[in-house]
Order: structure tokens, then sequence, then C-alpha cells
């Protein structure tokens, strides 16, 4: 009997934790299947208390059609929108098939991450989400200490949270059986083969049993799922939601054009002028060297800020990550590493400095505010040279183009493309060439900025060739003021907007020349030869915009068709065409050729969707078959090979020396048969091992505990638990004594000794004699 029961109390504890249990289970009587809440998913008591205590109460439609699927085991690939809730999806069904921590069992769940901070987020979620369920999780990850992750698996964790590269090498150097793995999830899926995943993602399944279930979750995906055969899953069902509404309803969209130079500018307008000061942003740049620029530019300015990018420390990604998420810094700076996956809470808005090359880059990247049914702004400062992305995004997004007339005003400003006030322009660039002209630092970082940019603009991909015809003809770059930022009088903006389009008569010949000088008479007569032509072609340019206007004021208006009843109402007589003769019906007749088409039977030679599925998809015919070559002049492997190796300079031998081109050296096999890199097999765990002495230990831990040991299990925190505890220790001081299995053994080895060393006393006495 307990000593609270003893004296007539309760444990208050226990007390809470009935009435808590007692409150859960009134709100599973109370939902009802129809009601489509987390209590009607048939979740366990643990898994349910963990939802309520994070907050959660009903669930988002990709949860509420993946969580029951996934319950009955179901081999699941889902695709919805970034921040729909993803995460859920696969957490609640893998705390529900575990159970319970099970210590002896090692990793029974895996779950896959293309990046360090979602891998993170994912094991952050697992302690709030699981809290209750008791069940240890660890993260394996690129960057960290291969000793501590040793110790880590040592340690048998239910749930193993990895990047790919870490993972496979922390699986080769162990030896790592991954026979108890159950469950396994691939997040983020398409990023993990598009980062090139795929040969380790493929090694890794190899190792997993063929019982496993297995499920991916993307943003995007493509129709065909071939680049997704290779994680093996069968029969799986595909769940995808959202496709229509790529970008969240709450999300709204601005697009700014300006000149290259006038960037940062336009940056500081926005986070001076236009967001608000208590707000987060976050802005994206196009490489590691642009959000280091733009790092000092915010210093100076004021703006407190802080960066990420791939090539950064990971404690300190890990550091600058923090600043921002618990709001001690309101902006933060990255590349694309952080476009995928990332729950930043109460993210305001995202700024795009440097547009993306791809439209499903773009929607990650403003996928990371409006989340959860919360509002922000996506700010996207797009250069001449980016233009015709800016229309691929269109056609993909299947959004119409608002371009703001230089001289009217425009309904719907919501996606409209337009300009900044150039004189707001103007005071952040003068601002900008002091701090320029003062510091060194920031004119070797531009000078960098502009280097790293012509690399960038070398790896970047081709917008399509419709987009950059059509580009020309739109005119984007001639674009108004956007009406929202534009707080400056409109005579000062039309004087300013003057002295940007004034083309000089005079060439730079005639501009301050005397009349006399040769340049100046050379040039009259060379204008007074032509000057018929440029008359012709101002006439022209004037009477192509009259048209222009003509056509916008003449269009068609769909009026209703009339009805006979109408007509013959309003004319007595109706004069109709003549009636043909019998003869003239049996006269074969011209078949013409009908432009009209039949829309339900038509088959267009493009899908309605191609601009959606190219920007969705992993991989395309045009990229594989560039990849694939076939070499004519050779005719076996070994002169194939001797055809592809790489001759390099060496300066010591001063000659051409040939580098060994040979596709397995320095390679390992593994099991499934596929050569990796040796670098994967070193000899860093036995060393660990050695080290940590890891093999006494396990000796120690593996010999049974006596059934005293066994009899004094007890998990609750109380007296008696504490009273076990001691009655252990005593029971442990007392293993000197060995057991009846322990003499035996020893006997047997002192008895083997003694037969050897009487064989030895016989030779050597056989000898003397």
């Amino acid at each position: 009997m307990k000593d609270t029961d003893i004296m007539g109390f309760a444990n208050p504890k226990e007390t809470s934790d009935n009435d808590e249990e007692d409150e859960i289970s009134k709100i599973k009587k109370k939902a009802c299947k129809k009601s489509g809440g987390f209590q009607s998913m048939a979740l366990s008591f643990p898994v349910i208390k963990g939802i309520l205590k994070r907050g959660y109460k009903i669930p988002t439609p990709i949860q509420r059609k993946t969580i029951p699927l996934a319950l009955e085991g179901r081999d699941i690939v889902a695709m919805a929108r970034t921040g729909s809730g993803k995460t859920a999806c696969f957490l609640l069904p893998m705390f529900e098939k575990l159970k319970a921590r099970q210590a002896k069992a090692g990793a029974r769940a895996l779950i896959l991450s293309p990046t360090r901070e979602l891998a993170l987020q994912t094991l952050k979620f697992i302690k709030e989400l699981g809290k209750f369920t008791g069940l240890k999780a660890s993260v394996i990850l690129g960057g960290d200490s291969m000793e501590n992750q040793f110790s880590a698996i040592h340690g048998n964790p239910d749930i193993l949270v990895a990047t790919p590269g870490r993972f496979l090498h922390i699986c080769i150097e162990m030896d790592l059986q991954l026979n108890n793995i159950e469950y396994v999830v691939f997040d983020e899926a398409d990023r993990l083969f598009e980062m090139g995943f795929g040969e380790q993602i493929n090694e890794i399944t190899n190792r997993l049993p063929e019982s496993r279930q297995t499920l991916l979750f993307s943003a995007t995906l493509p129709k065909v799922l071939v680049d997704f055969a290779k994680a093996g899953l069968t029969d799986p069902v595909l769940l995808r939601l959202d496709v229509e509404s790529k970008i969240p309803e709450q999300l709204s969209l601005s697009f700014i054009v300006c000149r290259p130079e006038e960037k940062l500018a336009v940056m500081l307008c926005l986070l001076k002028n236009v967001i608000k000061s208590e707000s987060q942003s976050v802005i994206f740049a196009a490489t590691q060297h642009h959000v280091e620029y733009i790092h000092q530019v915010l210093d100076k300015a004021g703006i407190s800020n802080t960066f990420v990018y791939s090539n950064l420390d990971p404690s300190a990604r890990k550091i600058n990550t923090a600043k921002f998420e618990t709001n001690k810094v309101k902006v933060l700076i990255v590349t694309d590493v952080a476009a995928r996956g990332l729950d930043i809470p109460h993210l305001d808005n995202v700024i795009n400095f440097n547009f993306p090359a791809k439209s499903k880059l773009f929607v990650h990247r403003v996928g990371r505010c409006a989340r959860a049914g919360r509002t922000g702004t996506a700010y996207n400062i797009v250069s001449p040279d980016e233009y015709a992305y800016l229309l691929d995004l269109h056609l993909f997004l299947g959004r119409p183009l608002h371009i703001i007339p230089a001289s009217g005003s425009v309904e719907n400003t919501e996606g409209a493309i337009g300009k900044m006030p150039q004189a707001m322009i103007e005071e952040e660039l003068a601002e900008l060439i002091n701090w320029q002209n003062s510091s060194t630092d920031l004119q070797n970082m531009e000078k960098v900025c502009d280097n790293a940019y012509k690399q960038y603009i070398r790896s970047r991909p081709a917008a399509s060739s419709e987009s950059v015809k059509r580009v020309k003809e739109l005119h984007i770059g001639e674009a108004g003021v956007i009406p929202e930022y534009s707080d400056m009088s409109s005579n000062t903006r039309n004087l300013l907007s003057k002295i940007l389009n004034y083309r000089p008569q005079g060439t730079i010949f005639e501009i301050g020349s005397k009349a006399s000088s040769t340049d100046y008479q050379v040039m009259k007569s060379k204008r007074s030869l032509h000057k018929e032509n440029i008359m012709n072609f101002h006439r022209k340019a004037e009477e192509l915009e009259a048209k222009k206007s003509l056509e916008n004021q003449t269009k068609k208006a769909n009026l209703p068709s009339s009805t006979n009843d109408e007509i013959s109402s309003a004319f007595n007589t109706v004069v109709l065409p003549k009636k043909r003769n019998v003869d003239d019906l049996y006269k074969p007749k011209k078949k013409k050729r009908s432009a009209a088409k039949d829309d339900e039977f038509f088959i267009p030679y493009f899908a309605p969707d191609k601009h959606t599925e190219d920007g969705l998809a992993v991989n395309s015919f045009n990229t594989e078959a560039d990849k694939v070559q076939m070499d004519l002049t050779a005719d076996n492997e070994e002169s194939l090979r001797l055809q592809a190796q790489i001759k390099k300079w060496d300066r010591k031998k001063k000659k051409m020396i040939t580098i060994n081109n040979d596709r397995k050296a320095n390679k390992i096999r593994t099991e499934s048969g596929v050569w990796i890199p040796a670098s994967y097999k070193t000899n860093r765990y036995s060393m660990w091992k050695e080290k940590s002495k890891i093999d006494a230990i396990n000796d120690d831990d593996s010999e049974e505990e006596p059934q005293e040991m066994q009899k004094l299990l007890t998990t609750a925190n109380t007296h008696w638990a504490r009273h076990n505890q001691k009655l252990k220790e005593k029971i442990k001081t007392n293993k000197e004594l060995k057991r009846p299995e322990q003499i035996l053994k020893a006997r047997k080895l002192l008895e083997r000794k003694r037969n050897r060393n009487g064989r030895k006393g016989k030779g050597q006495k056989s000898r003397k004699k």
C-alpha cells in the first residue's frame, strides 16, 4: 500500500492526469465522425493529449485525407501546397504505429529531410506532439560530430530524423542494420531528388525491409511519378490536393520593375517606407555573396538583420535562425537553402531581391508567409534580364499579366506590375553612393557581387523561348508607378519621369561644340541627308500608337441575339434567300474545309496545363537526353574508357599527364552492388569504439538481469520506485559473486591451459633424454 493511500489522499499528479483523461474522453464522446476533428480519427490518448497541448483543433484538408489512410498502413504519395500542415500528417500515424518506447529494438522509424533546418524543425515537432508517448528521437545531420551520432545510435532511439548523405555514411561506417524499420518518410521528396540525393536514397531503400510503410510528402510533384519509383512503394495512394491554388489566397503579390543598379535602393525603400517596422521579413538573394553584401548595407541603414546560407558553419546557421525565430531581429537574408519546408512563425513579408528562375521555386519562396490562415505579402524586385521569368511565372500560375500604364489608373492593383516613385529611389541611391565612397568593404563586396552574378547567370536555366519573344512586345520597362507606393505629388513625379525619358536632339559631337568645328559640320550634313528617313520613322510610330488606341476604344461588345418572334413583330416583310431547285440539291457539293473544331473530341497538340507541368516536373525528356552521349568511334568498353580519359598539365613533370578516369577508382561496392565513394567507409567508428570502450559496456549490458532485478521494474515516480532503485543498487554490488555458468566456463578454460602446458612439458622431457 502506498503512503499516499494510507493518509487518505491521492497523488496530485495522478489526479490531474485522470481529470485530463476524463476531459479528453468527454470530448471524444461529443465528437462524431462527421465532425472531421482529430478526436474522430481513433487516435490514442497520449497522441490526442499532445495535439491539444500543441493547440491544434481542426485538421487541415491534407491531414483529414492522409491520416486515416496512413493509420490503415497504406503507402502514400501526398501533394499539397506549402504551409498546409504536412508534418503532422506523417508524425501522428507514426506515433500510433510505434505506440511506446522499445529500448532494445533500435530505430523503428526513419524520416529523411533535404536540409538541416527542415530536419531540426521536424525533430522539434516530434518532441512537441509526441511529448506524452515516451518515444525517443535522434537527429543525424551533415556537419555535426560523427562521434556524437555514433553514441546517439547506440542509445537505440525509436525515431531517426536524418539528411540522406550523412545517414548513408553512418550506415556504411557502422554496418548499420535497418531490419527493424517499420515506417519511412521522405519529406520534401522532389527536393531530395533535385538536390542529387537519388543514389543515396536508392542505397538506403535497398537496406530497408520490404514490409515497411513508406510515405512521400512534397509541396509539388509531377503527374508521372517515375523518379519516386526508386523509393520502392507498394500499391501507393496518390493524394493531390490544392493543385489549382498554387499560392495561398491570403498572399498578396507585388511586382516592382527597376534597373539592376536600383535594386538595393528599391529594397531599402520597401523596408523603410512600405513594410511596417514591427513586422518580420525574409529576403531571398541569388548567391551567398549577395547575402553578405545586403547584410552589410542593412547594418549601415540601421535595420536589425541576420543571414543564413549553405556554406555557413552549422552552429552559426542554427544561431542566426534562432535569432529570427525569437524575434530578436526583423530581417533574415537567405539563399534558396531556406525556401523549402521551414515554418517560421508570424512571418509577414517575403522579398525576392533576385527573381527566381523556376516558377516552382517562386511558389516555395513566397510560401514561407501566409501560412495556416495568416495574411502576408510577397514583394518581387524585377530587373530587365528577369522579365521573361516573370512571364513564365504568370503562365505557370495561370494569372493574367497586369502592367500599370504610364498614364491613367488601374482598378485592380493586386499582382500588377509597376514601378516605385523615382524620387524615393533617387534618395536611397544617393545614400548608398555615400556609403560606398566612405567604405572600402562595401566597394569590394559590390565588385564580388557583380562577378558572382555573372557566374549565376551562366548557371541559371533559360526562360522559355515564347516568353523571351513576347517580352519584347509587352514593354514592361515602360510601366507606371504603383498607386500604393506613390506618396509624392504628381508634378514632381511627372518632372522626374520627363527627365528620365529625355532624349537630346543632338549627339555628343554637336552638344557643346562650336559651329565652325569639323565634327559639328559633319554631323549637320549627315543629319540633313537622313532627315526624311527620320521623319518617316517618327510618323509611322505615331500612326501605330494611334491605331492601337483606336482598337482599344472600339472593342466588340457581346450583344444578345434576337428571336424569330421579335423579328416578325418588328418587320412586316422579311426577304429570304431564293429556294434552291430540286435538281440543284443532287449536284455534288464541293467540300469546304471547316475551321471549326469540336471541343468535345478535339485533342490539342499541347495540354492545357503544359506550362504548369513543365514547372512541376523534376526531370524532363530534354534534360535527360542532354546527359546521354553515344560515341560511335569506339567499339568496346576499354577503348571507350581510354577516350574518356582526361589530360592535365603537370607543373613538376612539365608535360601533359592522364588522370585516371576509371569508374570504380576510389570506390567501394555496397551490399546492393552499387559503387559509392570510398570516403563513406573510414576507420572512425572502430576508433571511437576503442576510445569509448563500447564493446565492454555492451558485454555487461548483454548479460541477463537476475530475477530479483526483473521483479523490481517500476516506472512511476513514487516512494516504492525509489525503494526498488535502492534494492537494485544493492543487487548490483553483489554482482561480484560468480554464477554457476561462469564458474563452469572458467574451469574449462583452466583445464585447456593445463592440457597445453602438460604437452609442452612431455616434449621437453623426451628431448632431454
